[in-house]
């Protein structure tokens, strides 16, 4: 099986955080036009890959093959509430071949989070990160990768440590300062 082209996608606090302490998605970060940003991209995708407690949401969640990412399986199973779901345990299996239980052949994955998950694939490698910035204030949330906000790591940082380069900004909402910043590997 080919690999897919792996893309992450990301809306932040201006902290870096992508939800707060107790795990919920924070209105400030919410932004119509980066949700359809956000929701088109998902619906291109091939497959979609996310933890437990991250998922894109939409009428057509269920229908979408996905990697769910869990602690709670030792080898690759499919979900028994929904055939279209391959339950993944990255320490027990290796990427590739959970790709190869989604019967895909190349395509692309949209690796949606939580924290955990946006960093298992910052070691597997992205073909691009699309980190959507807001200005909302989520100061003690939890952060788009592992490190982000502890002694002052912005996620820029953390990109870089995997020889992510930012290849381009676009402005999504002007009226709220909301852009998308479109990180991929050193070419």
């Amino acid at each position: 099986m080919k690999r897919p082209r792996i893309e992450g996608y990301a809306v932040i606090s201006r902290e870096g955080m992508i939800a707060t302490a107790e795990g919920e998605f924070p209105p400030e970060i919410k932004n119509p036009a980066d949700h359809t940003f956000y929701m088109d991209s998902v619906a291109a995708a091939s497959a979609v890959a996310n933890g437990a407690h991250s998922a894109e949401g939409g009428p057509g969640e269920g229908a979408r093959r996905r990697l769910r990412l869990t602690r709670r399986v030792t080898t690759l199973m499919p979900d028994p509430k929904n055939a279209n779901v391959v339950l993944w345990n990255p320490a027990t299996a290796p990427f590739d071949e959970a790709w190869a239980r989604l019967r895909i052949d190349g395509g692309s994955l949209a690796v949606v989070g939580g924290t955990d998950v946006f960093g298992l694939f910052l070691g597997i490698g992205y073909d691009a990160f699309y980190l959507s910035w807001t200005d909302g204030s989520v100061p003690h949330g939890r952060p788009v990768f592992p490190g982000v906000g502890t002694d002052g790591v912005t996620p820029a940082d953390v990109m870089a440590k995997y020889d992510l380069v930012l290849r381009g900004t676009r402005m999504l909402d002007p009226a709220r300062n909301v852009y998308v910043e479109e990180w991929g590997p050193k070419t």
